[in-house]
């Protein structure tokens, strides 16, 4: 039992930063109502930009009597962006594991903010690979929703992990896992 007293540390930290976290975010979530909240708002319009960028004539607008906002082409709504695409459930779950495995303040200081930059950044490509599919693939939205762009995100966040536990920690999972 006393072999498992990490495990069970690890899981506590986690599913306790979890639940805590995931509760804070509901209620923030919920004190929009109907409406849009920033973060699905900042995220929607930056990735409009990047959009227009790559030639696409783009536009955004809060949907109305619902927390959406549109991105907007010369065809109309080519996309609804809800809560859930704003990236911060992941996020949720990379600062979860990161407390809960542990490590040097320091480190934790400088990865932290790295890795919520990186999840950031690879969500706006999500929304943006979602614009594309649903503008130009429609057929094939959601199981690039559902699953091809969900694994690409949960993807990025086991690279991190791992980049903090082998590299950034310092632990080789291949000893930890052969017990040697």
């Amino acid at each position: 039992m006393k072999n498992l007293k990490p495990a069970f540390r690890f899981l506590g930290i986690f599913v306790g930063l979890y639940l805590g976290l995931n509760i804070v975010y509901g209620l923030w979530i919920s004190s929009f109502d109907l409406k849009v909240d920033t973060a699905t708002e900042i995220v929607t319009k930056q990735t409009s930009v990047l959009l227009n960028l790559f030639g696409e004539d783009t536009t955004t607008k809060p949907k109305s009597f619902t927390p959406a906002i549109s991105i907007l082409n010369d065809s109309g709504v080519a996309l609804s962006v809800f809560e859930g695409c704003n990236g911060i459930n992941i996020m949720i779950v990379f600062v979860s594991f990161l407390f809960a495995f542990g490590g040097k303040r320091k480190n934790v200081a400088w990865f932290l903010p790295v890795g919520l930059i990186l999840i950031y950044l690879a969500n706006l490509v999500r929304v943006m690979v979602l614009y594309f599919v649903a503008e130009y693939w429609k057929e094939y939205f959601y199981y690039a929703h559902k699953y091809v762009l969900t694994a690409f995100l949960y993807l990025m966040v086991f690279v991190l992990w791992w980049l903090w536990i082998e590299i950034v920690s310092g632990i080789s999972l291949k000893k930890v896992m052969t017990n040697k």
